[in-house]
């Protein structure tokens, strides 16, 4: 073999070698140093804007996107000879509008939900072996799923003691963060 590809071979070697290494020592750093989790939901509070009586609906111009502040009257209910209004519970962002204005709507019906999308949480399921790593108040990264070039800060507001096989999965824990 002459010499120049000898040095070239050992040149490649020498590098794949190092190249193996930095991705060991990386992995190791990343898995010594934090916890990471793909079971994880992103929630908030939610209220629902219900009718108090029976009756037909007017006034009724909000859609699906639209903020609401607490208190704001959103529209009316004309009902057994009294009109009563219909006002948001809660700062929020409509997030499901399921009525349409001068319709027709019973007592306690849904007639849109909102969100309050100035609060998230999340709320995430750690692996019991790795939850002595974590304290509350640690900070965390948080990447979600359909945009995960953005990176979001919070930190550990609660931690919950609770193993997946006591909760149901209709009815996750709720302990989280505000973002």
């Amino acid at each position: 073999m002459k010499k120049g590809k000898l040095i070239f071979a050992n040149t490649v070697g020498v590098i794949v070698v190092l190249a193996l290494i930095a991705g060991c020592f990386y992995y190791y750093y990343q898995s010594q140093n934090y916890v990471k989790t793909d079971e994880a939901t992103v929630t908030t509070d939610m209220t629902q804007i219900v009718s108090p009586v029976s009756g037909k609906l007017t006034g009724w111009s909000e859609e699906e996107g639209d903020k609401v502040k607490k208190d704001k009257q959103l529209a009316s209910v004309s009902g057994e000879e009294k009109e009563l209004p219909i006002a948001a519970v809660k700062d929020g962002t409509i997030i499901k509008n399921a009525v349409k204005n001068q319709q027709m709507v019973q007592a306690g019906e849904v007639l849109a939900q909102t969100a309050d999308m100035d609060h998230l949480y999340v709320t995430a399921n750690i692996k019991e072996t790795e939850l002595k790593d974590i304290e509350e108040g640690d900070k965390v990264d948080i990447t979600i799923d359909g945009d995960s070039d953005v990176k979001f800060e919070g930190k550990v507001e609660k931690i919950g003691y609770a193993a997946n096989s006591l909760l149901s999965k209709k009815e996750p824990f709720r302990g989280g963060r505000d973002l």
